[in-house]
């Protein structure tokens, strides 16, 4: 086992499922990469919604990861855990070559553990993927695509060496919307990134995005985006998976995970209509520091925005687990 792996392995040993002993984690693994929070947005409620073992190629569940079926894990977040609620999320492999695109395989296994067939569309699709790296420089929205017999299948490259979080975000037919998450490894030598500075404005592609509004912990708040190129206003923002704009949250500190809704109605499917600004109410679970993913689409095309903010305590709520009762924002 190379020395890369080794690293990894303790990292993932570090990790714990307790949500709110999860924000020490990352100044206590040493050199491994900060812990996020992941919370999906688009646009309207930002509030919240293991031990690894040494990475191998045979997709298992880990003693911690199914303690997450235990009562006390019932009040965790969304995305901490491997399985709740008698839902499993079970991927092919967890060990892909950094840099190489690979058929990324998963099934969702059911409370009879059989694979789940029947979902729910939520957002125009049946489960979204979320993909991020631990130290929150890397990060893919992806959409699989049904394979047969509940398998699951979607190109994924991770970029680089390092440890990674995927997140299935989905609702059972019948049933209330889940996000389940696993630990995924790119083996080889790894750097990790420092968070950036906090900012209000971010460039991709040209586009400035640039925030308004305030994040705090107990009390929602509006965060404002508007997006302009060439030092003018874009005013015909498209339709993304029915909303103007999604947003992620990941906080130093855990890998919780919330998908939230856009403030306002959301345009239906075919819909020609534009907008100029993307809104959403946000209420952080806790202070503390924060990586804001903005998807947006303009001309066809889908862009990321991506903003570091810092959240301070409201005067709310002193409750740093405080999230919807059935750990989503839909």
């Amino acid at each position: 086992m190379n020395e890369a792996l080794v690293k990894l392995g303790a990292y993932g040993l570090g990790l714990t499922v307790i949500f709110a002993a999860a924000l020490g984690v990352g100044s206590a693994a040493g050199d491994a990469i900060t812990d996020p929070v992941v919370t999906h947005a688009t646009p309207a409620n930002l509030s919240p919604k293991g031990h690894g073992a040494t990475p191998t190629d045979d997709a298992h569940v880990t003693q911690a990861q199914t303690a997450a079926d235990t009562p006390a894990a019932a009040d965790l977040p969304g995305g901490l855990q491997v399985s709740q609620n008698g839902y499993t999320l079970v991927p092919e492999t967890t060990v892909l070559t950094p840099g190489e695109p690979v058929d990324f395989r998963f099934t969702v296994t059911g409370p009879d553990g059989s694979p789940l067939t029947a979902y729910q569309v939520q957002h125009e699709k049946k489960l979204h993927l979320i993909v991020v790296s631990r130290d929150l420089g890397e990060f893919r929205h992806l959409h699989p695509a049904e394979a047969g017999d509940g398998i699951w299948s979607v190109k994924l490259t991770l970029p680089r060496p390092g440890a990674y979080r995927a997140f299935a975000d989905f609702a059972p037919e019948g049933a209330a919307g889940l996000t389940l998450g696993v630990d995924l490894f790119a083996p080889g030598d790894q750097t990790p990134r420092a968070l950036p500075e906090p900012s209000r404005t971010a460039t991709v592609d040209g586009y400035t995005v640039t925030m308004t509004g305030t994040l705090a912990s107990g009390e929602a708040g509006t965060l404002d985006f508007e997006v302009s190129r060439d030092g003018r206003p874009v005013t015909d923002l498209q339709p993304y998976l029915g909303a103007f704009g999604h947003l992620v949250a990941l906080r130093a500190g855990d890998l919780a995970y919330l998908h939230v809704h856009p403030e306002g109605t959301a345009p239906a499917a075919g819909d020609d209509a534009a907008a100029s600004r993307v809104a959403f109410h946000a209420k952080a679970p806790s202070p503390g520091g924060y990586r804001l993913f903005l998807d947006f689409k303009h001309e066809g095309t889908v862009h990321t925005a991506a903003f570091t903010v810092h959240a301070e305590q409201g005067s709310g709520s002193h409750d740093s687990g405080a999230h919807d009762s059935d750990g989503h924002g839909h």
